[in-house]
């Protein structure tokens, strides 16, 4: 059941009315393993009264089994719900609870204190208004906690409650309490971190969670659940920030309507207001505000409302309107941070979509300025960004795009990064500011342009990709149907792997992230000599196919023709034209595709070339017919 109210046994309608229009309060709790977080949680829903019968009687059965307390109510087991964290007695996943008092509403999550889910608590951090970071009052502060601690730093975290737990096994000491205080204040400083509120107190026991602990008289503090009824809300604070509004959907029901939904993410919006949409830059004013249940006076953060606007201006999903004093501003190009939350590592230069509000766009991390060593705060070199990496990043976009820095506005400043070819979230990252350079340069228009100069030559420009094993016969094909071509008339290039690392990728190894910037520069190269309407022949074993998207996705479309020469390992391992396999197999060569490198044959090739089974001109005639079946040569 909920809290006790007079009002249900009196007037339940009157109690409803009263619980809806309360305000609601997002927190979660993170810190190190063990440290009382689920037990917390577990607490004040008992203190709320927000159980049932026959949950607590599970609970107490499950005490029985899987508690720690010896046969005592484990609270723990309210929120450690998966049978992994039942037996290990740790939290894996994200838990959401919510619960509620005579003051206000709250979700709580309770995150992960184990390093390798350190992703976890960002996930559930980045919707938060506050934190309570347990510290083990026999341990103090733990590489976890400053790991954590960062993390909410990063994130902009307004309000940390430092819940020094487990007091009743230090003998409810002062001396610890504040030496831990002390501590951890020092370390704080070092972040930026600010509102921080330390409270001694026992979740198990119960001291200082709902009422003042008997046992530490010495503390005149607030109690956890004073502070979590009286904080500002986020809501709060975003409603006298600047207005904006990402547009998720145009509402056009019928001719006589047109009108802009989203939520209002910050600031106040009226009826009369002047607003600009970003990116595009165009003005107009708020006609009306439009809700289910009829037009208001004004919308502030929080709500989700339609825009009518007195004029007709061109506005998409993934628009931001702003207020024309204070708009958004709009850049392709940026410094990040950039939380990394997948297994395979980050490469600069690999192509992913970049989700941001209501916002999706290709995106490149193109630097890696650093990685921050969490533990120490030290600032180190990085070619990559490994699971739970966090580093200081540019990051570069398809178009540019409405934001806001993080600090200032998390809806319009964070994103998250999505593998294209898994749909995978693989990271999370906090916008900084624009890079300057996304606001000098500009395309320069002119006035001969690919197809005036295809035409001039009488063909259709197109890159032909060959990839495939080391000796599998990319460059001898490639060479062929160049010969072929020329015969014909045809204007062409080869872009060849070894020849273009003697000049253009010479400062490159064969690590896995420099092969990705490799075939970024080839794929470059390549869109420009298709530009001047040439037919070019790449040929590089290109090994990633996340990499042979980015070359397909900078092309239009039917101008990038993936072929496939594939040979088996032990077929390519008997040539070994240039005894690369041999070297490899010695372990004189690092990192050699198909020895120590993976390579990611393609999924559905445009041409599939088996040249175990034909000859390199039975294979090279195959890609010219192929041509001529695409209309691309005659």
């Amino acid at each position: 059941m909920s809290h006790s109210s007079e009002l249900i046994a009196e007037d339940i309608e009157g109690y409803l009315k009263a619980h809806e229009h309360k305000g609601l309060l997002r927190f979660i709790t993170c810190g190190s393993v063990d440290d009382g977080k689920s037990t917390l949680i577990g607490r004040l829903l008992f203190e709320s009264k927000l159980l049932f019968e026959d949950q607590l009687a599970a609970i107490e059965a499950d005490s029985k089994k899987y508690g720690t307390q010896g046969g005592e109510m484990d609270f723990a087991l309210l929120v450690d719900g998966l049978a992994a964290e039942r037996e290990q007695g740790i939290t894996i996943d994200v838990a959401y609870r919510f619960f509620s008092t005579e003051k206000r509403k709250f979700i709580v999550a309770d995150t992960p204190g184990h390093e390798q889910y350190t992703r976890n608590m960002v996930t559930g951090a980045s919707t938060a208004d506050a934190a309570i970071l347990m510290v083990d009052a026999r341990h103090g502060i733990l590489t976890q906690t400053r790991r954590h601690s960062f993390l909410m730093s990063l994130i902009g975290m307004r309000h940390i409650v430092v819940a020094i737990n487990k007091m009743d096994l230090v003998d409810y000491s002062k001396a610890r309490f504040d030496q831990i205080a002390e501590e951890y204040r020092a370390f704080a400083k070092q972040l930026g971190l600010e509102n921080i509120t330390f409270i001694p107190m026992s979740a198990l026991k119960g001291d200082n969670v709902i009422e003042p602990s008997p046992q530490m008289p010495w503390y005149h503090g607030t109690t956890l659940m004073g502070f979590l009824e009286t904080v500002e809300l986020d809501a709060e604070h975003l409603q006298r920030s600047p207005f904006r509004m990402p547009v998720q959907w145009v509402n056009r029901p019928n001719l006589d309507f047109r009108g802009f939904s989203g939520m209002v993410s910050s600031g106040v919006v009226r009826p009369g207001d002047q607003i600009r949409v970003q990116p595009s830059g165009k003005t107009s004013t708020v006609a009306r505000i439009y809700t289910f249940d009829g037009d208001l006076d004004e919308a502030v953060a929080g709500q989700s409302v339609t825009l009518l606007l007195e004029d007709e201006i061109d506005i998409s999903r993934g628009d931001v309107i702003s207020g024309v004093e204070q708009p958004a501003q709009t850049a392709d190009q940026f410094e990040t941070t950039l939380v990394w939350m997948h297994d395979a590592p980050l490469l600069p230069g690999r192509p992913y979509l970049l989700k941001m509000g209501t916002q999706t766009v290709s995106a490149t991390v193109t630097d890696i300025k650093y990685q921050v060593n969490v533990n120490t705060l030290e600032h180190t070199a990085s070619k990559q960004l490994d699971l739970n990496g966090i580093g200081i990043c540019t990051i570069s976009l398809s178009r540019a795009v409405a934001f806001d820095a993080y600090k200032d506005n998390h809806d319009t400043g964070g994103f998250i990064l999505i593998d294209r070819m898994t749909n995978n979230t693989v990271g999370a990252g906090m916008l900084h500011f624009a890079l300057r350079r996304s606001q000098n340069i500009h395309m320069q228009h002119v006035d001969i342009d690919k197809q005036a100069r295809a035409l001039a030559k009488s063909q259709k420009p197109a890159v032909l990709w060959f990839t495939g094993l080391s000796g599998a016969g990319k460059s001898t094909i490639a060479n062929l149907v160049e010969k072929k071509l020329f015969t014909q008339g045809q204007h062409t290039y080869l872009l060849d792997g070894d020849n273009v690392r003697h000049g253009l990728n010479r400062d490159l190894g064969f690590t896995d992230a420099d092969r990705v910037e490799n075939v970024r520069r080839v794929a470059e190269t390549a869109k420009l000599m298709v530009d001047a309407g040439l037919i070019v022949m790449s040929a590089f074993i290109s090994p990633f196919r996340s990499e042979r998207q980015l070359a397909r996705d900078l092309l239009e479309a039917g101008e990038f023709i993936e072929i496939y020469v594939d040979a088996p390992l032990d077929v390519v391992e008997a040539r070994d034209p240039k005894g690369l396999y041999k070297k490899a197999r010695r372990g004189e060569l690092k990192n050699f595709t198909g020895i120590d490198s993976s390579y990611e044959a393609p999924e559905a090739p445009d041409v599939h070339l088996k040249t175990s089974e034909m000859s390199a001109e039975e294979a090279a005639d195959m890609v010219i017919d192929t041509l001529r079946e695409r209309g691309m040569i005659s």
